[in-house]
């Protein structure tokens, strides 16, 4: 993985989108902002937003759901772009365009995804270290010799 998670190609990717997005939505009418452009501006922030959080997680099993989160992210995006072709709010082709761009964009988080199942199995195919385990003697309290510690024990304990 990269250095940061603001180095990696795919979260730029996505904030692209969703920032392109943004820029078209806010100047809808407040009717169509509502309805569905809203969903639609937090469906693309959301992609995002889930690759960011999977970047942050340290359980493999974790950065999966959250590359997952962000997949169906993308399709809900879709979603509410195909409600604006029509709907009349935005052009089929423009539509078309961030489809195609969501489209790479799942390929990408895809392999993203497969890269890090790669890693997982690489890391659980290593030998883990192993200690021999202690042998653990109990004795009944019937074993146990009274007094426990003798005088000369006790008075080197105090110098």
């Amino acid at each position: 993985m990269s250095a940061t998670f603001e180095d990696l190609r795919i979260l730029k990717s996505a904030e692209e989108i969703a920032d392109s997005v943004w820029k078209i939505v806010v100047q809808w009418d407040e009717f169509a902002k509502d309805v569905v452009g809203k969903q639609m501006a937090r469906s693309a922030d959301s992609v995002g937003a889930n690759i960011a959080e999977s970047f942050g997680r340290f359980n493999f099993g974790e950065k999966l759901q959250f590359l997952y989160y962000s997949r169906g992210s993308i399709f809900e995006t879709k979603y509410w772009l195909n409600r604006t072709k029509t709907r009349g709010l935005m052009k089929p082709d423009e539509v078309q365009e961030y489809v195609n761009r969501l489209t790479d964009l799942a390929r990408q988080l895809n392999t993203f995804a497969s890269g890090l199942k790669i890693v997982r199995a690489e890391q659980k195919s290593k030998p883990a270290v192993r200690e021999v385990q202690a042998e653990y003697l109990t004795i009944g309290l019937n074993e146990i010799p009274d007094p426990l510690f003798d005088e000369a024990e006790l008075n080197w304990l105090n110098n």
